[in-house]
């Protein structure tokens, strides 16, 4: 019942004539962004973090929930018409929706996928309603301990899921965690990484990290790999579902969220596997098992549905324990972190107004993107066709304005482009971004947080597992960690049973021949 008076409140303050400015341009930029191929969720969200820095906290994160739910379906826009996913959780919309657009259904294509986000993100905000004031009341009574397991396991388990190989997921939170040591140390003031700069004493801005890996070096990358001849989108009218289309539909709308939102509470790399898994179970439970592969509007509908509730998963983890479990979570901690406000298990005490604000602005956006975006679909398509030198080169010049609008230091200039060398280099060597920016992020914390652990049990480090949460979680930790041997000697013993079986079999023939040779 608190929560639903708090709620009301928080409709009070989002439904203001400012707010609601605020909400509705988020949903038009984010979609305007997420539309343009390459450029997703949290590159918008970095991109235009420094534009807030005028806005009262909770007008900013208003508009930061219109960017992230905007781009998501902007990104889905562009691969439906485009085959070119405008963020990786968009990618199963193109397995469908592309094939759907090239058989002149890209309209209700369109149309799925935006109704779908709709019903996600109603679902998936109604369960954050429900569950985030519960995990933030249980989140009190976590101590140090607790709080480092929490972290060590989010950063496993985002290294693990993310990128081409679990070394190149380490590698990328090593150079976030490196990133987060310059400046001073917060227990002992001595400096670290700083060359002997007073500038670099504080650290490295989190805003200029992830405009730099993300912005610069998508851009650099784009740049080095351009191509004159990009992909023609494919026209399209105004969105409509007729009813056989809404028959096959509603269903996988329905089912999407309660996919995608656990998945999006906890560190498992975001909206890409619960939309694969949703893919999947439509896959099994459609009576149009071979329109899949064809243009299958299901294989549209409940993906997209639950991309949009793992986006509300993820408000849960952020809000209550200030854990990003996705990038575009981390860039909006780091948002927090600069009107300094910090989420946590008392961010719903200390900040009623802004959290229950922001809340309820989900729904406001959700409504505002379901009335926006189905009329303006053909207006966005038009987008597609900004030739890609002109596009990137804007968004370097917005990203060097920005860095330099958080300090004010021409210094930070010659940072943000040295970050982009470096976001370049890792999408060189395929090293995923992710976990470097939470490296950032969390690598203070984390680091804080042991040290805390290591002073109350005298440096024992038996204090790092003197709780059954902490050694609960430590647990998961081995079982990821080790889970690929266990996997690959669980296939080997198959192997060799069925190589004994075979040989066996052979040997059994070789004596029936040479019996019946004999005879």
């Amino acid at each position: 019942m608190d929560s639903l008076n708090s709620l009301l409140d928080g409709f009070g303050t989002a439904l203001t004539p400012m707010n609601l400015l605020w909400a509705a341009i988020g949903v038009l930029l984010g979609t305007a962004i997420g539309v343009l191929p390459g450029i997703g969720p949290a590159m918008a969200v970095a991109l235009l973090l420094p534009v807030t820095y005028g806005l009262d906290p909770t007008g900013a994160f208003i508009m930061f929930a219109g960017i992230y739910y905007g781009a998501m379906f902007g990104g889905s826009t562009t691969s439906i018409l485009l085959n070119t996913p405008g963020e990786s959780a968009a990618v199963v919309a193109a397995i469908e929706g592309n094939p759907m657009a090239k058989a002149g259904r890209g309209a209700q294509a369109l149309a799925a996928a935006a109704i779908g986000h709709f019903a996600g993100g109603m679902i998936g905000t109604i369960l954050l309603v429900v569950l985030a004031p519960t995990v933030a009341s249980l989140a009190v009574d976590i101590g140090a301990p607790d709080y480092f397991a929490i972290m060590v396991l989010a950063f496993i388990a985002v290294t693990s899921v993310l990128g081409a190989s679990r070394i190149r997921g380490l590698a990328s939170l090593l150079i976030g965690l490196t990133i987060g040591l310059v400046g001073l140390d917060q227990m002992t003031g001595q400096q670290r990484l700083t060359f002997g700069s007073l500038q670099l004493a504080d650290g490295v801005d989190v805003v200029i990290v992830a405009v730099g890996l993300f912005a610069i070096g998508e851009a650099l990358w784009v740049a080095a790999h351009l191509r004159r001849s990009t992909g023609k989108p494919i026209p399209v009218g105004r969105p409509w579902l007729g009813r056989p289309d809404l028959k096959r539909t509603w269903k996988p709308w329905l089912r999407g969220p309660f996919i995608g939102f656990p998945f999006g509470a906890i560190p498992a790399g975001g909206a890409e596997i619960p939309t694969f898994l949703s893919y999947v179970a439509e896959k099994r439970l459609s009576k149009n098992r071979a329109q899949f592969g064809k243009g299958a509007i299901e294989g549209v509908a409940g993906p997209e549905a639950a991309a949009s509730a793992s986006a509300a998963g993820t408000l849960v983890s952020m809000l209550t324990l200030g854990l990003p479990t996705t990038a575009v979570a981390a860039v909006m901690l780091a948002a927090f972190q600069q009107y300094g406000i910090q989420p946590g298990p008392l961010l719903f005490e200390r900040e009623p107004e802004l959290v229950w604000g922001l809340i309820a602005s989900l729904f406001v956006g959700m409504v505002l993107l379901l009335a926006l975006n189905l009329p303006l679909a053909p207006v966005w398509v038009k987008l597609l066709r900004i030739p890609r030198p002109y596009l990137y080169a804007g968004i370097l010049f917005f990203a060097a304005v920005g860095a330099y609008a958080v300090g004010g230091e021409s210094l930070d200039l010659v940072i943000l482009l040295v970050i982009g060398l470096i976001g370049f280099g890792m999408r060189r060597y395929g090293l995923p971004v992710l976990p470097a920016v939470i490296g950032v992020i969390l690598g203070p914390a984390a680091e804080q947080q042991l040290r805390r652990a290591l002073q109350i049990s005298d440096g024992s480090v038996t204090g790092l597992v003197n709780t059954p949460f902490s050694v609960t979680v430590y647990v998961i930790v081995v079982l990821i960690v080790a889970w690929p041997l266990i996997h690959r000697l669980v296939l080997r013993k198959r192997g060799d049973r069925g190589t004994g079986t075979d040989r066996s079999t052979d040997a059994d023939r070789g004596a029936d021949s040479r019996t019946a040779g004999g005879g």
